[in-house]
């Protein structure tokens, strides 16, 4: 069965809360051959896990890592989604923000118009504020 996967289902598998709803996670998770995992999902993931869960940056980029490399995930452009892990982690910036910044390097585009002054810590970019 090929299915797009809502961040619910991924929340539950990682975090095993609540305990029966995590479980049914993880079967289907483990029993699914072909999933479509979306970027608005993964973006969506790492916000719940570090707003409700508390979970820490470092610890959000591995469980991430972690979900796209499951075999049967499919994403659109797994090496942007693994970039934007990279910079989210590295520069410690908003997930959003880290997924621009990647976004602009696979573009070869280096201007990021912002106000955002967090973008400054990404070197491979520069931010342009109106």
């Amino acid at each position: 069965m090929t299915a797009f996967v809502d961040t619910n289902i991924i929340i539950r598998h990682l975090t095993g809360d609540p305990p029966d709803l995590a479980a049914r996670a993880t079967a289907f998770l483990a029993a699914s051959d072909d999933l479509l995992l979306t970027d608005l999902i993964v973006a969506e993931t790492v916000y719940v896990l570090e707003s409700f869960y508390e979970v820490p940056r470092t610890e959000v980029a591995g469980l991430i890592r972690a979900v796209v490399a499951f075999p049967a995930m499919r994403t659109v452009d797994l090496a942007l989604l693994l970039r934007s892990v990279e910079i989210y982690e590295t520069y410690g910036i908003d997930f959003a923000e880290a997924y621009l910044a990647a976004s602009a390097e696979v573009a070869g585009v280096s201007l990021v118009a912002s106000f955002d002054r967090t973008l400054d810590r990404v070197p491979s970019i520069t931010r342009v504020e109106l």
